[in-house]
């Protein structure tokens, strides 16, 4: 396990990154291979923040919690990735896991508007390469409640087309799926 800790408004301790690291053992029974684990201890005035980043073969959580003391702080955030981490085995049990097959390689551009009456046409600020995993529409809103995203891009295992499933305002999810003409 790779762990990666980060102090941000405090002094770095040994003891604390020890007890961080030996918390996220606990991780390992419900991640196979390899396991990159970020940790980031914040402390706002009295509030002690901890946030965990968990990135494994196909699964990526995410939690944090604040609290005024920052040990019981890593207690709550650990139990708290436990929780998503069991609920998500579970649901992999009653699902067939998607095949091995490589995801496409898909581009994300952020553009600006300065304003409207200045500029016709928007302005490329950022281009972000990342790959649409093969997966079912019930892995992909697991994947989705696990990142705590809005929307996420995906390769339908079944079809092979890239599909988008969002969470719409009325808390449940749609499916943007491709139409041929």
């Amino acid at each position: 396990m790779n762990v990666t800790t980060t102090f941000r408004h405090m002094e770095q301790s040994e003891a604390l990154k020890a007890y961080a690291e030996e918390k996220l053992e606990r991780v390992k029974k419900y991640i196979d291979g390899p396991i990159n684990a970020q940790v980031y201890f914040t402390v706002e005035k009295i509030r002690h923040i901890v946030e965990i980043v968990v990135n494994a073969k196909g699964v990526n959580t995410k939690a944090s919690e604040a609290t005024n003391d920052m040990y019981a702080a890593v207690d709550a955030v650990i139990d708290k990735i436990e929780r998503q981490l069991k609920r998500y085995k579970e649901r992999l049990k009653a699902h067939k896991p998607a095949s091995e097959a490589s995801g496409r390689a898909m581009s994300k551009q952020i553009f600006q508007a300065e304003s409207i009456e200045t500029s016709s046409e928007p302005v490329v600020i950022t281009t972000k390469i990342e790959t649409a995993k093969p997966m079912s529409v019930d892995e992909a809103v697991m994947q989705m409640d696990l990142l705590h995203k809005d929307f996420l891009v995906f390769t339908d295992a079944v079809s092979g087309e890239i599909n988008v499933v969002y969470r719409r305002k009325d808390g449940n999810f749609g499916l943007i799926a491709p139409q041929r003409a």
